[in-house]
């Protein structure tokens, strides 16, 4: 496999990149054994088809690739993923990829807010963005494999939410760019805070709301915090799995025509599966107390003005590459 060169060993030991040399593994890619870090549990939906696809590559590959899943953060934490696979200390991770909208605008399309807000129109946005996407992968030297998606992002709130205007003040969960964006656009007042530390950030009051799926409700019982889910569908994200270039470009032909494979399987069974979950996550809400609701017109109509002038931002910071891809979901 091909390693990484001198030039870049001299750039990671200095620290340009963001560590120093103390913190940094003996780097060297081993064409059986590769590292995936994962910042979901491992009985996540999300993390089952990151497993599905390392056994696939396993068996594709007649064992000569082992992908080892390190879920829930245990290798790397959810913030530190992508920078660990680009400076090439792991050659893959799983990781949100709509965290990092502020530093790469591209990653942050399917954030949002009420432009693709089914399966259909989200499948329909990524199949037009994929060529976007993967071209502002590569500027970071890294390589899309494939994409789950989440289920629809539902507004938890621990009292009513009947306008926009009862989120004002209210402390909003935020996690990237995007909706740190939504909170002050709704009067609220985000708060940064990672997947793990929700339960944490709702029981002392750090958080009172958030944007998140039912997966995020089931895994963190929020359901101890908050009594209020309001099904507004604001946006369905996707993670991204993604590979380092140089961990890539060092595979032989038929090792990446295996690896495509799995990707495509694995992506093809967790969009179907996201359906199921997401019914069973709401089922189990119900069942632990929570009021589980359709949004008013009124706070539907203010959160869809919100996302609309979302929608803008976002082109203009995305520049034509952003232009192009709404045009193109909006003709087809």
């Amino acid at each position: 496999m091909k390693k990484i060169t001198a030039t870049r060993r001299q750039v990671l030991a200095t620290g340009i990149l963001g560590a120093t040399s103390a913190m940094l593994p003996n780097i060297s890619f081993a064409a059986t054994s590769w590292d995936m870090p994962s910042a979901y549990g491992a009985g996540n939906f999300i993390s089952k088809a990151y497993a599905a696809f390392a056994e696939d590559v396993k068996t594709r590959t007649n064992g000569e690739i082992a992908i080892t899943l390190h879920p829930g953060g245990s290798l790397y934490k959810g913030s530190d993923i992508l920078r660990a696979v680009r400076e090439g200390q792991v050659p893959m991770g799983g990781r949100f990829l709509g965290a990092h909208s502020k530093q790469v605008p591209m990653l942050g399309l399917d954030t949002i807010p009420f432009l693709a807000t089914n399966r259909e129109q989200s499948r329909k946005l990524y199949d037009v963005s994929r060529a976007a996407v993967d071209a502002a992968l590569s500027e970071i030297d890294l390589k899309l494999l494939f994409a789950p998606v989440w289920p629809p992002q539902g507004l938890f709130s621990k009292k009513p939410v009947n306008t926009v205007e009862d989120m004002k003040g209210v402390k909003f969960r935020a996690y990237d760019s995007s909706t740190t964006r939504l909170a002050n656009l709704m009067g609220a007042v985000p708060t940064k805070t990672e997947a793990s530390e929700i339960a944490q950030a709702f029981s002392t009051g750090v958080a009172e709301s958030m944007m998140a799926s039912g997966a995020i409700g089931l895994w963190q019982k929020i359901w101890d915090y908050a009594d209020h889910y309001y099904e507004v569908n604001a946006w369905l994200p996707k993670s991204g799995v993604v590979v380092n270039a140089d961990a890539w470009n060092g595979l032989d032909a038929a090792s990446q025509k295996a690896m495509v494979g799995a990707a495509a399987a694995a992506e093809a069974s967790v969009w179907d599966e996201m359906e199921n979950q997401n019914a069973g996550y709401i089922k189990t809400m119900k069942e632990n107390g929570m009021k589980v609701e359709a949004p008013s017109a009124e706070l539907l109509s203010g959160l869809t003005r919100i996302g609309e002038q979302m929608t803008g931002e976002w082109v203009d910071a995305a520049g034509d590459a952003g232009a192009k891809v709404i045009a193109a979901y909006r003709g087809a």
